[in-house]
């Protein structure tokens, strides 16, 4: 017996679907949420959210969601909160003569670069 199994991926803002959807977690005070977005409704929700992640005083913090996304399968986003995408600054740096992996971190010289780029 043959078995075809379709995963459908939706936008949890417009309920559209798309195979460009990637999951991303917001948490604030240790609660949070995890939503399903199109590249464009997730810079909208950066554009939004910059004022508070780029405050002054901000600091960023590290951590990890065990039971989230990831433990159940879903695909994740190569975008963290309030940073920019890692795929464009990989495309990016090598388009401009930077020597960048194509897996891994993004090097921080490589990062600044783009940055001050766009």
């Amino acid at each position: 017996m043959a078995q075809k199994v379709v995963t459908t991926y939706v936008d949890d803002l417009t309920g559209e679907e798309s195979e460009e959807i990637s999951t991303h977690t917001v948490l604030i005070d240790g609660a949070g949420v995890e939503l399903d977005l199109s590249s464009q409704n997730y810079d909208q929700l950066l554009e939004a959210l910059s004022p508070y992640l780029n405050a002054k005083g901000a600091r960023r913090v590290r951590g990890s969601v065990t039971n989230g996304a990831a433990a159940r399968g879903k695909r994740r986003s190569t975008t963290p909160v309030g940073g920019q995408d890692t795929a464009e600054i990989r495309a990016w740096a090598k388009e401009n003569g930077y020597e960048v992996s194509d897996r891994g971190r993004v090097p921080a010289t490589v990062r600044e670069a783009y940055a001050k780029a766009n």
